[in-house]
């Protein structure tokens, strides 16, 4: 299956397909590469990608969103300085979210933009971070504050690949998934509330990548419609800066996002549901004073408030500007 992505400055396919990683370089289409990616993903995966390409070089990264610093951003401009990259080389990053944050932001920022292709290896990457043009470091405790929009020319889903993570990583990437059912595609959330969701996994990714499509063709730069993709996250970065030894993978932290801000008692009592199902946390063992003042620095307030996203009805998300002592009491203060 081939999805195309319409923007302002370009349109590129999103090919969905098992064992489409072992397709690769036919789809990248030049020998010309610099690949990127982390030593969590498996090996097996990594040597099918460089096997495709005997001749480059894979620059491989830490594991974990530590690596989504200006050290490590540094490292990897450096290495593609050396071996003297130029506007007509492609950035392929292998891995998950944290890979094609970094690589992309590399590729935004070299030689004032160079090509770049995302292979997502993650749940989480396939149905949410690999596309869109979202690139971002993290930095001084806060995530994705330093970044750039740098839509890449190509994104290959193969979900075949998603047969080595683990259940935990799978699941957490699944919250991203009921994000989307949640403020888009009652369907897709109600996919998980089938006994047998995990049958219907390669609709789960399709279904979820037509949402993110979308709404990346109607509003880019997150003007708008977009935002209501943030639904989880305000919260849950919150939750993830507190937990810097990553107690919680960000997945995780969507999940007790959501659950957060979610007032309405029978979606919230499906969305628990769901979410136990998928045996992700519900709640984030924190002190709570320390979240509000993290939420408050989130890219997303502005001048003593900031942008919630809110679902009271199944499928349609929507934005409340809250004040502190709304951000308190959303957390139970």
């Amino acid at each position: 299956m081939e999805l195309q992505v319409h923007t302002k400055d370009r349109t590129y396919p999103i090919i969905i397909e098992r064992n489409a990683l072992s397709k690769a370089k036919e789809y990248i289409g030049t020998d010309r590469v610099f690949l990127i990616s982390d030593d969590g993903v498996p090996e097996k995966w990594r040597e099918s990608l460089k096997a495709q390409f005997p001749d480059a070089v894979m620059h491989v990264i830490p594991q974990g969103e530590g690596s989504k610093c200006f050290a490590v951003y540094q490292d990897v401009l450096a290495h593609m300085l050396e071996l003297h990259l130029s506007r007509k080389d492609t950035v392929v990053a292998l891995g998950g979210g944290v890979v094609g944050d970094l690589a992309g932001f590399c590729a935004a920022t070299y030689m004032r933009g160079i090509r770049y292709v995302n292979i997502p290896s993650t749940m989480l990457s396939m149905v949410d971070s690999s596309i869109g043009g979202k690139t971002a470091i993290d930095f001084q405790g806060i995530k994705n504050c330093v970044g750039a929009f740098w839509q890449p020319s190509l994104v290959i889903v193969d979900p075949e690949v998603l047969s080595t993570l683990s259940p935990r990583l799978l699941h957490e990437g699944m919250a991203e998934a009921v994000k989307m059912g949640m403020t888009h595609d009652p369907k897709l959330f109600e996919l998980f509330e089938q006994d047998n969701y995990m049958d219907h996994l390669d609709e789960i990714i399709e279904r979820s990548l037509k949402v993110k499509q979308g709404v990346v063709e109607r509003d880019e730069r997150e003007g708008g419609e977009r935002k209501l993709l943030n639904f989880g996250h305000t919260y849950g970065h919150a939750y993830e800066s507190y937990h810097e030894l990553n107690r919680y993978l960000h997945g995780e932290c969507v999940a007790m996002g959501m659950m957060t801000v979610v007032q309405e008692p029978e979606l919230k009592a499906r969305l628990k549901n769901v979410l136990e199902r998928l045996e992700l946390p519900l709640e984030c063992e924190c002190d709570k004073e320390e979240i509000c003042r993290l939420v408050q620095n989130d890219k997303k307030a502005d001048h003593g408030t900031v942008t919630i996203v809110q679902v009271n009805e199944l499928g349609h998300g929507f934005t409340e500007e809250w004040d502190n002592a709304m951000v308190r009491k959303g957390i139970g203060l």
